[in-house]
């Protein structure tokens, strides 16, 4: 329980000025009182401004009960009673010397810390000599979180927008050493793009929290769907289990990357062929996994290529990484199987 201060006659008499305003000004004294802003009165003749009147709100932000407060210091709720640029910024608002108030960090009785910005005006007696002082408190609490989530996603942003900037730059370096060709560079590194594109907005839509599976293999391959009426040839079954946001990027683009092949040389080359593409989970000794199957049949007779180009770098290398799974190319002559083990997002390990 905090001590109760001993008051002196004179701030006796003060606050016995301030019981006459609520016996003569009712109902100023009920507004002040009942209002939502924390108000306070201390007496400006005394040392330190001891308070003299709290409004039910100050008591409220501050969880001091009245008699507490009562002959305190206007500035015993100081986080920091050291705190020279406080004081400083205090002393200058009782001064008249500010337009604009005094941010102040405060701790309330239980150790909690808020923000206040504190506006203070003098009251005066007959001879214009400064008696009291009215001070008014804005809890700074919830704009001061508002800054700090603001801060905070402009740091995701940042983040982001230099890892969009290294993918899309990986696109390019990768593409060009893998043709010459200017109009085959101009179309390859459009069609990435596009696909990072189609991630990015699914993401914006999820409000980059995660993005389902089944929405991400969707969005991948739709362009390509919908190019040639292929909308019956690509079926996709699985559970839409949620990945987080760089994850979903690496699949997106490993996805276009299949799906592009498709087009160039697999099933989606000719009029009969077809893509399934499924996945389950099981249970492993390092935990769940999620095993999923892109298979092609009735394309083109397939040959396994004599090198590898960016688009299957980007599935076997890429793709196993930013996931920290296993991914396997199998290029039967009936057609492309992609196989996929990685751990199921936020599944717990075993052991």
């Amino acid at each position: 329980m905090s001590e109760i201060t001993t008051k002196s006659d004179h701030q006796k008499g003060a606050e016995a000025e301030v019981e006459g305003f609520r016996q003569h000004l009712g109902p100023f004294v009920v507004a002040a009182q009942t209002t939502r802003m924390a108000m306070v009165f201390t007496d400006a003749t005394e040392p330190g401004n001891p308070i003299i009147f709290v409004n039910d709100s100050y008591l409220s932000l501050t969880g001091y009960r009245r008699e507490e407060v009562i002959g305190k210091s206007f500035n015993f709720l100081l986080a920091h009673s050291a705190d020279a640029e406080a004081l400083a910024r205090i002393k200058t608002e009782f001064e008249g010397s500010s337009n604009s108030g005094a941010e102040v960090l405060y701790r309330r009785k239980d150790g909690s810390e808020f923000w206040a910005v504190v506006f203070i005006s003098p009251v005066r007696d007959e001879d214009g000599d400064i008696v009291q002082y009215f001070a008014s408190l804005v809890d700074l609490t919830r704009q001061k979180e508002n800054e700090v989530q603001l801060g905070m996603l402009i740091d995701e942003l940042n983040h982001r927008v230099k890892n969009t900037l290294s993918t899309v730059q990986s696109i390019v370096r990768q593409t060009l050493r893998t043709s010459s060709d200017p109009g085959t560079i101009r179309n390859s590194i459009e069609s990435r793009l596009f696909a990072l594109s189609r991630s990015h907005d699914l993401l914006t839509r999820e409000k980059w929290e995660s993005a389902g599976l089944y929405d991400i293999v969707r969005d991948a391959v739709e362009p390509f769907v919908a190019a040639g009426g292929r909308t019956d040839r690509i079926a996709i079954t699985g559970e839409n289990i949620r990945f987080p946001p760089k994850a979903a990027l690496a699949l997106g683009i490993a996805f276009n990357e299949l799906a592009t092949n498709a087009v160039k040389y697999g099933a989606l080359a000719n009029v009969a062929g077809s893509i399934l593409i499924e996945w389950t989970t099981e249970t492993a000794p390092a935990g769940r996994r999620l095993v999923l199957k892109w298979q092609e049949k009735d394309g083109p007779v397939v040959t396994p290529p004599a090198h590898k180009g960016f688009g299957s770098r980007v599935i076997e290398r890429g793709l196993a990484h930013e996931l920290a799974g296993s991914v396997h190319l199998d290029y039967r002559p009936d057609g492309l199987v992609c196989t996929m083990s990685i751990p199921v997002p936020g599944a717990a390990r075993d052991g």
